[in-house]
């Protein structure tokens, strides 16, 4: 049985996604110095925009 072509991933992350994980925010927040373990809350978090190749 093949599956139907819309179920099919032609290109699974050729574009840049408009929604990171908490874990991927985080790495972001902390590479920028913005969070720390411990006095920054996980939730709430500031917004990340994503770029392009990166």
């Amino acid at each position: 049985m093949s599956l139907h072509r819309s179920l099919v991933i032609h290109a699974k992350l050729s574009r840049s996604r408009s929604v990171l994980t908490r874990a991927e925010r985080i790495d972001i927040l902390k590479r920028d110095g913005k969070f720390t373990e411990g006095k920054t809350s996980v939730y709430g978090l500031p917004k990340v925009r994503m770029r392009a190749g990166a």
